[in-house]
């Protein structure tokens, strides 16, 4: 069955056709590591990983490259204030190495607790130093480059299409100075740092000689670099959150073309933003939820990963603590569910047919919400065996990734039998007010008792 995706740069869906026949090369952006990420951020990323399980799903070997951005990233992109890593070694009273490195571990263990896959290679902006010096040079060479006082900076009124991510239909404002506050001497508003200098009389724990002075490369040139490094070019899928489009992707299009004449990437894809009531969340307003606090809270990570996947990835996401139970809720009930399948026989038949329908859903761009829909249909059909529901179950799990083939019965605890053991015996002398009192009271400890034809069965509330 063919794999649509929808490509923000020709703005549609198309069918996926990889460079290289049964191989997909996938770079995702990763962090910046100066901060915590916090969930709108990690929302983008259990998208990656759905993506990524759904082209192993079709039988595509993914080479998935993520990079880790620890030197470069300016506070303002009009490449302007002072280095993201910088900024958070003073807050932490660490050097940026260790600031770097503290925050790439508690990015991973993020990661990890929302069952995200590992990608198949981790590569930092600071690894690839030279490759960025040896870029900034073809495209010097080819000149698309300008110096200023402060850095080296891309000139982007020499690109013919300039902006065609974001799908740029009039002809771009380049002329600076009118709308927002930028470098002095800038030709164009759109232009971007290649390369920055260290100030005069100041010194950065991370900077590097280049023929143009000490300093650091520009984020936008780093992306580039690792990309082509371990995927070469052009590579199949790049992906990142909405917010990267018209800035961060858009300038790595533009440098990429103008140095090699080749698109960096065929396919472009784009997660939207988690919404709170008062607006998306951002780090820079200094209040934002992190995964940590969901738990501190007392939220299974993955039920913020089952609230990820009621909505499309391309389609904004509200967060409420209200929304978040609910999916807490429903993923306990899952699980129950799972249990239940896997130890109770039942007859019924097999069918293929929610397995092809299951195909056709996550093949359509991903549809991650319609798939739950589907499963819980199939969970609720009563002429399907429950071995067969188990089966579909850990099938679909490959993609949901929420953990289903490895929840284990729990052990009921002992009290809770003896208890449930002497409510039976008072059913059968028919003292129904000792019975009501015990269920009451097993109820009060978080289990709840079914009369079955097969005796009483006990579950977890």
């Amino acid at each position: 069955m063919k794999l649509k995706l929808y490509n923000t740069l020709i703005r549609k869906k198309e069918l996926l056709k990889p460079i290289k026949k049964g191989k997909i090369g996938l770079y995702t952006c990763g962090i910046t590591a100066y901060w915590y990420p916090h969930i709108g951020n990690l929302r983008t990323y259990i998208f990656n990983d759905i993506l990524k399980r759904v082209l192993e799903y079709n039988d595509y070997k993914v080479r998935h490259v993520m990079n880790i951005t620890d030197v470069g990233h300016l506070t303002s992109d009009a490449d302007t204030g002072e280095d993201k890593l910088e900024k958070g070694a003073k807050r932490e009273k660490k050097t940026v190495w260790q600031v770097a490195e503290l925050y790439t571990k508690h990015f991973q263990k993020d990661l990890k607790n929302l069952n995200i896959i590992d990608p198949s290679v981790w590569i930092k902006a600071t690894d690839t130093i030279k490759e960025q010096i040896d870029l900034i040079k073809k495209l010097e060479k080819k000149g698309f480059t300008y110096v200023l006082r402060d850095g080296v900076y891309f000139d982007t009124s020499k690109v013919k299409n300039y902006g065609k991510l974001w799908g740029n239909k009039k002809p771009i404002e380049l002329k600076a100075g009118a709308r927002v506050k930028i470098t002095e001497g800038k030709k164009n508003i759109t232009d971007f740092a290649l390369w920055k200098f260290t100030p005069k009389g100041t010194s950065r724990a991370m900077e590097w000689k280049s023929p143009w002075g000490v300093g650091f490369p520009g984020w936008h040139t780093e992306c580039v670099v690792m990309g082509i490094k371990k995927l070469g070019i052009p590579f199949d899928i790049h992906t990142g959150g909405i917010d990267h489009i018209q800035i961060h992707h858009t300038n790595e299009i533009a440098q990429t073309e103008a140095a090699f004449d080749k698109p960096l990437a065929n396919t472009w894809m784009h997660g939207e933003f988690l919404i709170e009531k008062d607006g998306k969340m951002s780090k820079s307003k200094g209040d934002i939820l992190i995964l940590d606090t969901l738990v501190e809270k007392g939220f299974n990570p993955l039920s913020y990963r089952y609230l990820s996947l009621t909505a499309h990835y391309r389609s904004k996401l509200t967060f409420s603590w209200k929304s978040l139970q609910a999916a807490q809720n429903a993923l306990e009930k899952l699980y129950q569910k799972t249990i239940a399948l896997k130890t109770e026989n039942s007859s019924g038949t097999s069918s293929t047919d929610y397995k092809h329908q299951f195909l056709e859903l996550i093949n359509d761009d991903l549809d991650m919400p319609k798939a739950i829909a589907l499963m819980w249909r199939m969970i609720d059909n009563k002429q399907l065996s429950n071995k067969e529901k188990y089966k579909l179950l850990l099938d679909f799990d490959k993609i949901f990734g929420l953990g289903l083939d490895k929840i284990k019965k729990e052990k009921i605890p002992k009290n809770i039998l003896e208890l449930t053991k002497q409510r039976e015996q008072y059913r059968k002398n028919k003292e129904w007010e000792k019975a009501d009192k015990a269920r009451k009271g097993i109820k009060e400890m978080g289990y709840e008792i079914e009369d079955t034809q097969d005796g009483q069965k006990i579950t977890k509330l």
